[in-house]
């Protein structure tokens, strides 16, 4: 064998050095490793902030790698035309990667492993960003689980395997192959002037994400069950975005956290519950793909929900101005932010979906071009949660009033102040920053008044509950 034929590593969403299956087995091998990020139909087809985010996460892995001695080569097209490229170009002999689970990635990964053994190349994929790989996990009598409870005890005490340490060194091939522009490629997104104003908010890379972690668990974990639905708190761990980019792994967090929860210490049950919800998630979408883009309960699928995406109301939504504080902070949050508090994104899907009567997956499209940490998976999921369609989902009965919420989780008005500038006479920087991000199109001021409720909370809930009545879910 000839050692200096090297080893594609195709990288996604797995940008991080330590905990990186893929990466560990092609330097484990001897042979130049190459690692590749490939700009095909799937991430081209990514909403505004998530493209962006992703984007400036493989620029900022590229100087990590190239500490190391390698550096990340970037093609854009199809997936499978640009690796049999590669090959041909380096003489490579082996394709690693670790797997994705969406289904157009599974069909895209089949195809591409196919098409690679087909010419003699060993294409090789390894387990991706979860703690269990979803066909791991099943009731005893057999089959997926489909309730989260049951899930979360089948695997709270399972074995979850050891984190490997990142590579000190990369072998790299005598001569690189050429690459198109990371950086050029990185600058073109569609934030618009958004760019500038959510770009301090976000924490790039695996070292910002351990140190996030270890802050966490040293400052925030003890009350964390408790102060976690507190939305003006910085109580929560803030991972959402590394781990949607694949800066921290699943495995090393599980494996932080569970000693934590070993040794007792308050809040690490409830934090491993909430990365296991992620998990559940996953496990879903790969045993039931249609919960990414259909109803999963039986009896909604003639719901009558609002199909019309420029209907005043779902405007109204989208801009954080529909009256309803709760909901309007929520929105603006993430327009300055990039993220949204998990309360705050509850309150504003039940509220699309309930009070105004509007499917949810328009909520869910809206999410996926606003969230700098969107999770095809945990977004979906948490959209039929909240509508009550989905599996394991709150009662199509309960409807949340945003007004008492608000007044249960932001008893000071903190929350509220820190978002919503029309009214004050002394806006706070974050809730002018709301101004900065949206489109000039919108028209929206901070001096302009702030709307009267387009949907009242009893309102909403005794049309959505007349709407409900007389149906079998």
């Amino acid at each position: 064998m000839d050692d200096n034929k090297p080893v594609l590593v195709w990288l996604r969403r797995d940008l991080r050095l330590s905990d990186n299956p893929a990466l560990t087995a092609a330097a484990a091998s001897g042979r130049p490793v190459i690692p590749v990020f490939i700009a095909d139909e799937i991430v081209q087809g990514l909403g505004a902030a998530p493209d962006w985010r992703l984007k400036l996460g493989v620029a900022h892995f590229d100087r990590v790698v190239r500490q190391i001695g390698g550096r990340v080569l970037f093609r854009g097209g199809a997936a499978a035309q640009v690796l049999h490229q590669l090959v041909a170009e380096t003489g490579a002999v082996c394709v690693y990667w670790n797997r994705a689970y969406h289904p157009d990635e599974i069909a895209r990964d089949t195809d591409v492993k196919s098409g690679l053994k087909a010419i003699g190349i060993e294409a090789k994929s390894f387990p991706g960003n979860l703690c269990f790989e979803p066909w791991s996990v099943a009731k005893g009598s057999g089959g997926a689980y489909r309730v989260f409870t049951p899930f979360w005890k089948s695997v709270r005490n399972l074995n979850v395997a050891a984190p490997a340490p990142a590579p000190k060194k990369l072998r790299g091939p005598g001569i690189w192959p050429e690459s198109d522009d990371i950086q050029t490629w990185a600058a073109r997104h569609g934030m618009g002037r958004g760019a500038a104003v959510v770009r301090p908010y976000l924490s790039l890379g695996e070292q910002a994400a351990w140190d996030r972690l270890e802050m966490f668990c040293e400052d925030r974990l003890p009350d964390y069950a408790a102060a976690r639905d507190i939305p003006s708190r910085p109580a929560t761990s803030g991972l959402s975005e590394a781990l949607a980019c694949g800066e921290i792994g699943a495995r090393q967090i599980w494996h932080r956290a569970r000693t934590l929860w070993q040794d007792g210490v308050a809040g690490a049950e409830t934090f491993l519950k909430e990365l296991v919800w992620r998990e559940f998630a996953y496990h879903l979408m790969f045993h039931e793909p249609h919960i990414l883009t259909r109803n999963w309960r039986q009896g909604w699928d003639d719901f009558p929900w609002n199909q019309d995406e420029e209907h005043p109301h779902v405007t109204a939504w989208k801009q954080g101005r529909t009256g309803i504080a709760f909901v309007d902070a929520a929105m603006r949050e993430m327009y300055v932010t990039g993220r949204m508090h998990n309360r705050g994104r509850m309150i504003v899907a039940s509220y699309l979906s309930k009070h105004l009567m509007t499917d949810w997956r328009i909520g869910q499209h809206w999410f996926a071009d606003c969230l700098t940490d969107w999770d095809p998976a945990s977004n979906a999921m948490g959209w039929q949660w909240a509508a009550g369609s989905g599996p394991d989902a709150a009662p199509y009965f309960r409807v949340f009033n945003p007004d008492l919420q608000l007044k249960k989780f932001d008893p000071e008005g903190r929350y509220r102040q820190a978002w919503i500038a029309e009214g004050d006479a002394m806006p706070s920087d974050t809730a002018l920053s709301y101004f900065r991000a949206i489109p000039r199109s919108w028209h929206i001021r901070a001096e302009d008044t702030y709307p009267v409720p387009i949907v009242s909370p009893q309102e909403g809930r005794e049309r959505a509950l007349a709407a409900y009545q007389n149906r079998s879910f």
